[in-house]
């Protein structure tokens, strides 16, 4: 889910108590959420990040959404460009 510039991910058919791994919540943290045209690119590869950084931000029916990082990390892929047309469910950014 995509609420104020921020993923949330939400299991519902995780038993109780159980966690998912880290890097499937940062693939969802670092895609589009809807489709849209990346506007800037915050970030390079071997950059570090602190949790919460913009690291790119998009756009989409005239409005800003921003990926963050959801945790501290070294950036290890850019997997796109400013202009390009982004599909939501793809990773758009790696960290290590």
């Amino acid at each position: 889910m995509f609420l104020d510039g921020r993923v949330y991910v939400i299991d519902v058919d995780a038993p109780p108590g159980e966690r998912r791994p880290r890097a499937r919540d940062d693939q969802v943290a670092l895609a589009a959420p809807m489709p849209a045209t990346v506007a800037s690119i915050n970030v390079t590869p071997g950059q570090d990040v602190t949790q919460g950084d913009v690291l790119i931000m998009l756009e989409a029916m005239k409005m800003e959404m921003p990926i963050k990082a959801p945790r501290d990390g070294r950036v290890k892929t850019v997997a796109c460009r400013r202009g390009e047309l982004v599909q939501p469910g793809v990773p758009l950014v790696e960290l290590e």
